[in-house]
């Protein structure tokens, strides 16, 4: 029969190997466990300092930012940027929300901050592009009006395949239409409601300070609207006799551009040199009448004027509690309250004078 030999303390190995291998067993099952949730989309949404362009120059696709037509430009020289947050795509892993949170530049918030529930990320977008260009006019009232060009209803755009074209003109303001008066949004569109395409009509504005009248042959009504149609933009507020075109609708959205925008109208058609030369970018929401409102996301956006080359940030007087211990060095914050705050201030720093800051 054959004998075998025992080894001192092999069942204390067995039992050891046991461990071992369970040891390494749940090792792998932690690490596989880790990885899945570091790779897991979380209900946050990553920002860090986004794109910041010259309202005064062109767009990443060469295209001119604020386009004037029917007055000469002046000249500029220095910056006007409006500054930017970039969002994260729809879906933030864990992994990528603990990175950004451990930068210096990025902020982590709630998915829902920025994409309200109940809204798509389609739906958000397409409302942040609608506060967009509702800003774009507001910065243009607002400019206008800071030029002392005169207040009233009328035309500031005539479309160039309307009807209208070579008959009315920016800057006109509307007082009768086939003899109606029309010196109002809702009285101008009740006169058209009830005209036909096709009738020549005459149509009486003031222009340049004097009365004027003109036949124009009334086009189809536009959309969701019965009647007939003139082929013109308007307005009240102040008119010029120029038309002032935005750019950056399909790139940018939301409203806090507002106050560079106007900065920018202002420095290509006024008679005053904004920037003498100087990077100067800012942030800021803006009314018709000149307000200037705070906005979100300011500490990213001196970031991304201050790797930009920007020396002064124009910031909203709303928002100096956000600036207040976040600003990068050697750029210098101005706060305003009103469009014409931000015209005054921009001339004081020319002349090397003291202007308010957060």
């Amino acid at each position: 029969m054959p004998s075998f030999e025992r080894v001192p303390g092999g069942r204390a190995f067995a039992a050891l190997s046991r461990r071992v291998r369970t040891l390494i067993i749940a090792s792998v099952l932690f690490l596989i466990l880790f990885v899945l949730l570091l790779t897991m989309p979380v209900p946050y949404v990553v920002l860090s300092p986004g794109p910041t362009l010259n309202t005064l120059g062109t767009d990443s696709f060469g295209n001119t930012i604020i386009v004037i037509e029917g007055k000469k430009q002046n000249h500029t020289t220095g910056n006007l940027n409006l500054t930017t947050v970039a969002i994260s795509g729809s879906k933030v892993t864990a992994l990528q929300a603990l990175s950004a949170w451990l930068r210096g530049d990025e902020v982590v918030v709630p998915r829902a901050a920025v994409y309200p529930p109940g809204k798509s990320v389609q739906q958000t977008n397409q409302q942040n592009t609608q506060d967009f260009i509702e800003s774009q006019d507001s910065a243009t009232a607002a400019a206008l009006c800071e030029l002392h060009y005169p207040r009233g209803f009328g035309v500031i755009k005539v479309n160039a395949d309307g009807p209208s074209h070579g008959l009315l003109e920016p800057g006109d303001f509307i007082k009768t239409v086939d003899g109606k008066p029309s010196a109002s949004s809702t009285a101008l569109t009740s006169v058209l409601m009830h005209e036909k395409p096709g009738r020549i009509v005459p149509v009486t504005v003031t222009r340049k300070g004097r009365s004027a009248t003109v036949s124009v042959k009334l086009g189809q009504p536009l959309q969701n609207r019965t009647g007939a149609s003139l082929g013109i933009v308007v307005t009240t507020g102040c008119l010029a006799p120029f038309t002032v075109d935005l750019g950056l609708a399909n790139q940018i959205g939301g409203p806090s551009a507002g106050l560079m925008f106007a900065l920018g109208i202002m420095d290509k058609v006024g008679t005053v040199d904004l920037t003498g030369g100087k990077f100067i970018a800012g942030t800021g929401t803006i009314d018709p009448k000149g307000n200037v409102g705070p906005i979100g996301g300011i500490q990213l956006k001196m970031i991304a004027a201050h790797d930009k080359g920007a020396t002064i940030f124009l910031a909203p007087a709303g928002n100096c509690d956000d600036v207040t211990g976040a600003t990068p060095d050697g750029l210098q914050v101005v706060k305003v309250s009103t469009l014409h705050d931000a015209v005054q201030d921009l001339i004081r720093i020319q002349h090397g004078q003291s202007v308010p800051s957060c």
